[in-house]
């Protein structure tokens, strides 16, 4: 937004411009909300947090150098006595006024938009769809986790003028969230991984987790194209006649046909598509088949060959450790449908002694949690895990149906669950390290390293 005025910046925003210090100034060179990344030229805007109000730090801010502030009128009014220079901006809602000046930067910017949500894979979908689009589109992915009211407009305002594609994360922790998210991105492709048991409790049933994914489709414009997985009846009554509809996965308009040591065979309608793309799991082969179907629907062309992946942190990482020992550290989050994909990967692919160290699943709801953590344990039997670390309260539970299917220890914590382990690993185990993100299970991951 740098060649925005401030008077144009207040317009995107649907703030009041109070003052306009020190001069012309050129527009802002960023958007931050945390005061104490402010650097010259940044736009902060004060957001009101529950453990502190961003407003106390309007003058923080205009003392490292903002280019302004943006904040409710009793905030601005106290900073303007003592700002030396400075846009001061005033608007009733901070919040509203970020996701409006996202819109407004997604439409400067007339980049092809996809969005993307689910249950799970989310993120991995995101990285496939950025590798596939970057060699013929100036493309630019959420970072991290921007992907919620906050992140996904600061995700938008980052991508410079000159990008053509946006490829964005949809966060949801209840009804109406994606509804939000669509409308500040205006997607042109709306991809749905999955629906599964994720955020139970505060949805209650896996038809009202299906209702907030099928928000992203209901916000799609007219003639937009919807990216589905094949099979899947829950997300059917949210499709749309007025819109395109592609659908991934086995049965469906994109699905893998053969998988092999050098590289997959992909239909892509009539067509065949060879590519290495670096990784063989069968949760992140239906990833890819999502993203090509959303590259596809923005009319890339996809060539065969190989597929370099750079995936988010915490996702699956490998970390190999002295003696032979291989740790998978894919502790980023968990439900149960990413939980049964690793431990379906750990078992395929782990040549000695399999190791799980498994922590909370969180969001599932008092009512399904028991259950779901006491079918983990039963998992972790049948994928022939040897030894079994349970971290965390739910997933005791786990433990219980695990029963005498191998050795099982329990752990109040990640570094208690570190404790135990360090001293029963052998030569060519393989340890899958995985929780809800609450539980930081990359601390186990990291003592085993001697990070």
């Amino acid at each position: 937004m740098r060649d925005w005025s401030a008077d144009r910046v207040a317009a995107a925003a649907g703030a009041r411009l109070l003052e306009q210090r020190a001069g012309p100034l050129a527009g802002p060179t960023r958007v931050v909300v945390d005061s104490r990344l402010v650097a010259p030229g940044d736009l902060f805007i004060a957001l009101a947090g529950e453990r502190t109000d961003g407003g106390r730090f309007l003058e923080d801010a205009l003392a490292a150098g903002a280019w302004g502030v943006l904040a409710p009128d009793q905030h601005v009014a106290r900073a303007a006595a003592g700002a030396p220079a400075g846009v001061l901006l005033a608007c009733a809602d901070p919040l509203t006024a970020l996701g409006r000046l996202g819109r407004e930067w997604r439409r400067e910017l007339r980049a092809a938009v996809v969005a993307i949500t689910g249950s799970t894979g989310k993120t991995s979908t995101k990285d496939i769809l950025a590798a596939l689009l970057s060699p013929s589109l100036a493309t630019v992915a959420s970072p991290l986790n921007q992907n919620t009211e906050i992140g996904l407009p600061l995700a938008i305002l980052a991508a410079p003028r000159g990008t053509q594609a946006l490829v964005l994360e949809l966060a949801m922790r209840g009804a109406g969230q994606i509804a939000e998210l669509t409308a500040i991105c205006e997607p042109d492709v709306g991809v749905v991984i999955n629906v599964g048991p994720a955020h139970l409790e505060l949805l209650g049933t896996l038809e009202a987790i299906a209702a907030a994914k099928g928000e992203l489709i209901a916000g799609l414009a007219r003639g937009a194209t919807a990216v589905v997985p094949a099979g899947e009846s829950l997300l059917e009554p949210f499709l749309r006649p007025d819109l395109a509809t592609v659908r991934f996965g086995p049965g469906g308009d994109v699905e893998v046909l053969e998988a092999g040591p050098d590289g997959v065979s992909v239909a892509i309608g009539d067509r065949r598509l060879s590519l290495e793309p670096g990784f063989r799991s069968a949760h992140l082969l239906t990833d890819l088949c999502a993203a090509l179907a959303a590259a596809g629907a923005l009319g890339v062309a996809l060539a065969d060959g190989r597929l370099e992946v750079s995936f988010s942190g915490l996702r699956g990482e490998h970390l190999s450790l002295p003696g032979g020992v291989l740790v998978i550290n894919d502790c980023y989050n968990a439900n149960p449908m990413s939980m049964r994909a690793a431990l379906d990967e750990l078992a395929r692919t782990a040549a000695g002694r399999r190791v799980a160290v498994l922590g909370d699943m969180l969001e599932l709801g008092a009512r399904d949690e028991r259950r779901y953590h006491r079918a983990l344990g039963e998992q972790a039997a049948a994928a022939g895990v040897a030894v079994l670390v349970t971290v965390g309260e739910r997933a005791a539970w786990a433990g219980e149906s695990f029963a005498s299917a191998g050795e099982h220890l329990h752990a109040a914590d990640a570094g208690e669950a570190a404790a135990l382990l360090r001293d029963r690993l052998r030569s060519g185990d393989t340890v899958l390290v995985k929780g809800s993100r609450a539980v930081a299970l990359e601390l186990v991951a990291e003592a085993l390293a001697g990070r």
